[in-house]
């Protein structure tokens, strides 16, 4: 009796190990097109604040940072501004985006120290409290004081400013500090030679003297502006102290 020959079906199993891959492949696609379309409506950003931003509208710091449509993702937007250092962006040191909702999202705005600004050459010079120039601008910031009577001879970008006495900067750092902290807007500071201080209030001029009371200078003078608010003249406080009484104002 002959032996019967074995039938060999190779090319049929391998055809529907292939097609079994294929179907694997084709579902894993499927599953992971519909985790992204579920991940992509999920947290699809609906609602925004902001934080941080002196120098910026809400607005401009959500347009710098949202700028195509993977951007109006949480997920992907936080990963991408994890306290990232920005570059280009006057003012800015840094952004984050923190997820408070799976729609909705915080962009917190790190921005750089700034004391004051000068102008020189035409643009306006932004310093610290170290007198370094962090920032040089075509347009000036209602928000920074400027700072007039400083003697230097040159300005170099991410350098402290050549002034004699460099401990100025730490007087107007204090100033700045002390007028934001009660809410006085003062569009120039004027030091002169012996560091004695003059705050510009449109045609009213502050002479404040050096910086000692300077925390009861500064209180009495918020109480004091509203009452010659429109006038034009000088208001003497440089012999002030907590005390005080006579405080003249001489008109012009």
């Amino acid at each position: 009796m002959g032996s019967k020959k074995p039938v060999w079906k190779g090319a049929a199993f391998e055809n529907e190990s292939r097609k079994k891959t294929l179907l694997t492949v084709l579902l894993v696609l499927v599953l992971a097109f519909g985790a992204a379309l579920l991940l992509w409506n999920v947290y699809h950003i609906k609602t925004i604040t902001v934080e941080g931003n002196l120098h910026y509208t809400n607005d401009e710091i959500i347009g710098m940072v949202m700028k195509n449509k993977l951007d109006q993702n949480s997920l992907y937007l936080s990963l991408k501004y994890r306290k990232k250092d920005i570059r280009g962006i006057p003012f800015i040191e840094k952004l984050s985006v923190n997820i408070l909702a799976p729609d909705e999202i915080k962009i917190i705005v790190y921005e750089k120290a700034v004391a004051g600004y000068i102008e020189y050459l035409g643009k306006y010079m932004y310093f610290d409290k170290d007198g370094i120039i962090v920032e040089t601008a075509e347009e000036k910031t209602q928000s920074v004081p400027q700072i007039t009577g400083l003697n230097f001879g040159y300005v170099v970008l991410h350098e402290p400013l050549p002034v004699e006495d460099s401990k100025v900067f730490q007087s107007i750092l204090d100033m700045t500090q002390l007028l934001e902290k009660y809410e006085i807007n003062t569009n120039k500071i004027y030091f002169d030679k012996d560091n004695q201080m003059v705050l510009y209030f449109e045609d009213i001029r502050v002479r404040l003297g050096d910086i000692s009371n300077i925390d009861d200078k500064i209180i009495r003078l918020k109480s004091i502006l509203p009452t010659i608010e429109g006038e034009k003249g000088i208001l003497h406080m440089e012999n002030f102290e907590k005390n005080s009484t006579n405080i003249i104002f001489n008109r012009d």
